[in-house]
């Protein structure tokens, strides 16, 4: 996942400072992170991560106006809650949720999974960029 940049949406502090210390010892840029909704949309407008964490409910916002806007920039995102699947809107059905406390060594997995996923399906010529 080196040269990956990864926006996290987490407003726990112990939980997004673990995640955020893990995702840069793996050679991965982190955007945030970022506790609020406000401040997650600012964070991919200001800097276009390759994919995303987000907690469903950041101070009290649901996350999912950010979660429509990464969908609509084929931005991959997982989610990473403590709430149920049923809290999740049918859109977002296909998305990954791990459930607080989750185990970082899967959430790492799976986003490597997932750059590697959207490395491939990037064309040649923007890889090589």
């Amino acid at each position: 996942m080196a040269d990956t940049t990864i926006l996290v949406a987490e407003d726990e502090y112990l939980i997004a400072d673990d995640l955020a210390r893990e995702l840069v010892e793996h050679g991965v840029k982190v955007i945030g992170p970022v506790a609020t909704l406000d401040d997650a949309l600012a964070a991919v407008a200001a800097q276009r991560p390759d994919l995303a964490v987000l907690d469903i409910n950041l101070r009290g916002d649901r996350v999912f106006p950010l979660a429509d806007l990464l969908a609509a920039q084929h931005i991959p995102f997982v989610f990473a809650t403590g709430y149920d699947a049923d809290e999740i809107p049918d859109r977002f059905a296909s998305i990954r949720r791990y459930e607080k406390p989750f185990r970082l060594s899967e959430l790492l997995a799976a986003l490597g999974g997932l750059a590697r996923v959207k490395s491939a399906a990037m064309p040649a010529d923007a890889n090589s960029t």
